[in-house]
């Protein structure tokens, strides 16, 4: 599958499921909202508590399993992954680039200042996939 189409796909939906590798290389999933930026990089919030973080640590791998609504065609895209460091200020690039990423999948916050202080108390890191290898199946 061409990767440029695969991304192109990831970018008609928020709604996708994650993949990490746990430590015994078995997959962990979860359900995440992601963008996908003008730039062609995935980017999804998590907590760094979380298993999903726990393994990107420790393996910088990911892959992003979109399906169209209808749930008859889907792509997979694999890439390496960077983590922003974790959101410790409301004011810190962590918590700006945060702030970016709600105003892509969501809008406008009724308060922002409250939105960074929550960034902070969950820990929040901003996932950036570099899309590497693509599979699935599109309509024609």
């Amino acid at each position: 599958m061409d990767l440029a189409a695969a991304v192109d796909h990831a970018r008609t939906t928020r709604s996708s499921v994650l993949v990490t590798l746990r430590g015994n290389g078995r997959p962990q999933l979860s359900n995440v909202w992601h963008h996908v930026g003008a730039d062609g990089l995935i980017r999804v919030s998590v907590t760094a508590t979380r298993a999903k973080c726990k393994n990107l640590v420790r393996e910088p791998w990911a892959a992003f399993h979109v399906t169209t609504p209808d749930f008859n065609a889907y792509v997979v895209i694999e890439g390496d992954v960077e983590l922003t460091p974790v959101c410790a200020a409301p004011d810190d690039a962590t918590a700006d680039a945060l702030v970016a990423h709600y105003r892509t999948i969501v809008g406008e916050h009724p308060d922002w200042a409250e939105f960074r202080r929550a960034q902070v108390d969950q820990q929040r890191v901003l996932v950036v996939l570099t899309p590497t290898r693509a599979y699935g199946m599109l309509p024609a």
